[in-house]
């Protein structure tokens, strides 16, 4: 396949990741995203260890994430009254290298040369014996030799190609919501506070105002905030210590996004001409290590690509085999539990956690260890 063209849908990390790669090693790509632009702000994202600084470092954007980082912060976890009862370090929710996702976006969008088609989704998909029949909602119907779902979580692409949603994404009983509600909530202090089934956390690094909260599976519209705020706040009805006044603040945030804890477990990553990139083929949320797989996933799909001469047959079966193991990390646990226990017992274990260097130590080895947990093969060389 000489030049072959690509669409990628999504652009928030694993796209542009993918897309600078690809432009790299010749193919011709096309980037749709529903989203007007590239989108800004955003919760931290973060990278852990030498397999993350390498592919970092091969996309020559390393030193650029370094001077954007934000740095991890400590998080200290109070009771009602708003004394601390332990202190969550910066190294356990920054990783080695924190950035807010959007920074991380401009800096990918910056290093890709190709077009991107913004305010636009796909909406069919027909595979042929010479490629993949695209049709758009705004633009007009093109052919792709390959076509690339990297659309998250709740992807559109793997929706058209796999089946419905249903069939390969699990609720994992909690629900997450970020909301900008100005800096002075926080007055520079990163604060979490729980309840059995909630936590509301301000000034830290997902963003001003950040909550997760146990639930049934939760029925809403994902285009209506209005009725998202609504749900946030009925959820945190009765609820102690500075909850009251964020929630006030609520309906008048400037930004606010609300969705459930799901994890992605899909027997394939491709079908035919369609392969799956990131959250969209391994996604756990906020499990902690969704930004790295998606930037090595880019890496690795664009290398087996480009070590395949195109053959997508023979690159496509490589990038599953090389990724489904290191992914792995992604199938196991829920954020949920964690960071909103569901007992008084349950939060005082976990708080006990942050107390014991011994117990934090192992924390953090076990993260590095899955960070690192792949031998990359050094395309541009051959070996």
């Amino acid at each position: 396949m000489t030049n072959p063209t690509v669409l990628i849908s999504g652009a928030s990390i694993a796209g542009p990741a993918l897309a600078c790669w690809l432009t790299r090693f010749g193919c011709t790509v096309t980037v749709v995203e529903r989203a007007p632009a590239i989108r800004p702000g955003g919760q931290a994202v973060d990278f852990k260890g030498a397999t993350h600084r390498a592919v970092l470092d091969r996309m020559g954007i390393l030193d650029d994430v370094r001077e954007r980082q934000t740095g991890g912060q400590d998080q200290t976890i109070v009771d009602a009254a708003g004394r601390a009862r332990a202190v969550i370090p910066g190294e356990f929710t920054g990783g080695e290298l924190e950035i807010r996702r959007g920074d991380l976006a401009e800096i990918l969008y910056r290093r890709t040369d190709c077009e991107y088609l913004f305010g636009d989704t796909v909406t069919a998909l027909s595979e042929t014996a010479d490629g993949v029949d695209v049709t758009f909602a705004r633009a007009e119907p093109r052919r792709f030799d390959l076509v690339v779902g990297a659309d998250g979580i709740h992807s559109n692409v793997r929706r058209l190609a796999f089946g419905p949603e249903r069939g390969y994404v699990r609720y994992l009983g909690y629900h997450y919501a970020l909301a900008e509600l100005g800096e002075d909530v926080a007055d520079g202090e990163a604060v979490m506070y729980n309840e059995p089934g909630r936590m509301a956390a301000v000034g830290g690094p997902k963003a001003s105002a950040f909550f997760v909260f146990a639930s049934p599976e939760l029925d809403y519209d994902r285009t209506d905030t209005g009725k998202q705020r609504q749900l946030l706040v009925d959820a945190y009805r009765g609820a102690g210590w500075r909850v009251p006044e964020l929630m006030a603040k609520i309906p008048r945030a400037d930004e606010f996004y609300l969705d459930s804890l799901s994890r992605v477990t899909i027997d394939r990553y491709f079908r035919g001409r369609v392969v799956l990139l990131g959250d969209a083929a391994y996604g756990n949320t906020l499990g902690g290590f969704g930004t790295g797989l998606a930037v090595v996933g880019a890496y690795v799909l664009a290398g087996e690509l480009f070590a395949a001469d195109g053959d997508h047959r023979v690159a496509f079966a490589r990038y599953e085999e090389l990724m489904r193991d290191y992914a792995k990390v992604s199938q196991r646990g829920s954020a949920g539990p964690f960071l909103a226990p569901p007992s008084p017992l349950r939060i005082k274990l976990r708080d006990w956690t942050f107390k014991s260097r011994f117990l934090l130590g192992l924390m953090l080895k076990a993260t590095d260890k899955f960070a690192t947990d792949i031998e990359l093969p050094d395309y541009a060389s051959g070996s």
